[in-house]
C-alpha cells in the first residue's frame, strides 16, 4: 500500500471547510475620534489592537489567512453611542476599505454602525448602507448610552431591518460608570470590576436581558421576520433556555412564545467562546441552521478560533455536513455572501488557494 492510501476500514481525516466570521471589529477615524471613555482607554493600552482595528488591508488579510478564515464581515467595535453624522462617516469609510481593491472586495463584507439613540436616523442609515454600499446588515451596541430599545420609537427601525431583509447583531455594551459602581464594585481591585461586569459576566447577561424586553415588549410579534444575532455563544441564552420557556408565561401571553422566537429569529455565533462543552448544549436546543462561527478579531486570534473549530470537528458532536453550515453555509444563507476558497499558508508565511 502507498504512503497516500487509507485502509479500508479508516476514516479519511476531515479538511477544515471555509470560515466565515461575523464579529471582526474594525474602527474608521470618524468613530474612533468621536469618543472617550474607559473602554477607548483599554483598548488604547491593548498591545497591537490599534493597529489591528485601523487596518482592512494586509495585517487583517494575512492573519485571517492564518485562520481559515475566507471572508470577514467587518463592524465597527464599542462605538459608544455615536451620532448619524458620525455613523455616516463612519460606515463611508468601511466601504471604501472594502472597496479599495479586488481582493478586499472577495474577502470582506459590512456590517453598519447605527445611532441607536435616534431610531428614525438608524433607520436612514441602514437603508442607505444596504443600497448604497450593500451591506449585509447591521452590528450595534446594544444599549443607546443607558436606554435599552424597547420602545415604540424604535418599531421603524424592527421594520425597515424587516423589509430589508437584513440581520441586527446586537453587540454587548460597555457599562455606565454608575452600572459598574452600583452592580459590580467589589472588595476588590477595579480591573476586577470591570472584567466582571464587562467580559467576563455582565455585558453577556445584559444583552440577553434586552432579547427578553424586546419579547416583553411584543416585538417579535410585531416583526416575525425580524432577524437578531447574538455572538458568543448567544449570550449565555441557550444555557438558560428551558427555564424562559418555563417562566414566560407569567408575562402574558404571546402571539409568539419565545421557543418560537428563539428557533425562527434568533442566530447566534461562536465568537471569543473556545470550548466544545458548552456546545453540547447548544446543539442539543438550538438548530444546527441558526448557529455560525466567529472570532471577535481582534480581541482574540485567528489561530485561536481555528483550533477551537478543529477541536469540535473532533468531538463527534456534528457531522460534516454540520460542520460546513457552522462553518459558513449558515452565514452565506442569512447575508447573501459567498465563501471563497481556503487559502493555504506555507511554512515561510505565504498563502496561496486550496
Amino acid at each position: 500500500m502507498d504512503s497516500l492510501s487509507v485502509a479500508p476500514n479508516m476514516k479519511s481525516p476531515t479538511m477544515t471547510p471555509p470560515l466565515i466570521a461575523l464579529e471582526e471589529h474594525f474602527y474608521s477615524r470618524a468613530v474612533f475620534d468621536s469618543f472617550d471613555n474607559d473602554m477607548k482607554t483599554g483598548i488604547s493600552k491593548w498591545p497591537g489592537a490599534l493597529d489591528r482595528l485601523f487596518d482592512a488591508g494586509d495585517l487583517r488579510l494575512k492573519e485571517m489567512d492564518n485562520g481559515k478564515v475566507v471572508l470577514q464581515v467587518i463592524s465597527h467595535c464599542a462605538a459608544d453611542n455615536p451620532s448619524p453624522e458620525v455613523c455616516r462617516a463612519g460606515n463611508d469609510q468601511l466601504a471604501e476599505e472594502i472597496r479599495k481593491s479586488e481582493e478586499t472586495r472577495k474577502r470582506f463584507a459590512g456590517f453598519a454602525v447605527l445611532p441607536m439613540s435616534d431610531p428614525g436616523a438608524a433607520a436612514t442609515e441602514l437603508e442607505r448602507t444596504v443600497k448604497e454600499h450593500g451591506f449585509v446588515g447591521a452590528l450595534v451596541d446594544h444599549k443607546a448610552g443607558n436606554k435599552f430599545c424597547d420602545g415604540d420609537e424604535y418599531d421603524v427601525l424592527w421594520q425597515k431591518l424587516q423589509d430589508l431583509d437584513v440581520p441586527i447583531y446586537l453587540h454587548p455594551a460597555w457599562p455606565t460608570r454608575e452600572l459598574l459602581q452600583t452592580s459590580y464594585a467589589g472588595n476588590y481591585p477595579p480591573r476586577s470590576m470591570t472584567v466582571i461586569g464587562g467580559a467576563m459576566w455582565g455585558w453577556h447577561s445584559e444583552v440577553g436581558v434586552h432579547v427578553l424586553r424586546l419579547h416583553a415588549a411584543r416585538v417579535f410579534d410585531k416583526f416575525p421576520k425580524l432577524k437578531i444575532i447574538l455572538g458568543h455563544f448567544g449570550e449565555m441564552m441557550p444555557f438558560m433556555l428551558q427555564r424562559i420557556v418555563d417562566q414566560e408565561s407569567i408575562m402574558g401571553k404571546r402571539d409568539r412564545p419565545f421557543g418560537q422566537v428563539w428557533n425562527e429569529n434568533i442566530w447566534i455565533t461562536t465568537s471569543a467562546a473556545y470550548s466544545v462543552d458548552p456546545m453540547r448544549c447548544i446543539l442539543a436546543n438550538t438548530k444546527i441552521e441558526r448557529i455560525m462561527y466567529s472570532i471577535d478579531y481582534p480581541f482574540t486570534t485567528n489561530e485561536r478560533g481555528l483550533k477551537f473549530f478543529q477541536d469540535l470537528e473532533k468531538s463527534g458532536l456534528v457531522n460534516e455536513k454540520e460542520l460546513e453550515l457552522i462553518a459558513y453555509k449558515n452565514a452565506e444563507n442569512l447575508l447573501g455572501v459567498k465563501a471563497q476558497p481556503a487559502k493555504q499558508v506555507n511554512g515561510n508565511g505565504t498563502s496561496h488557494n486550496a
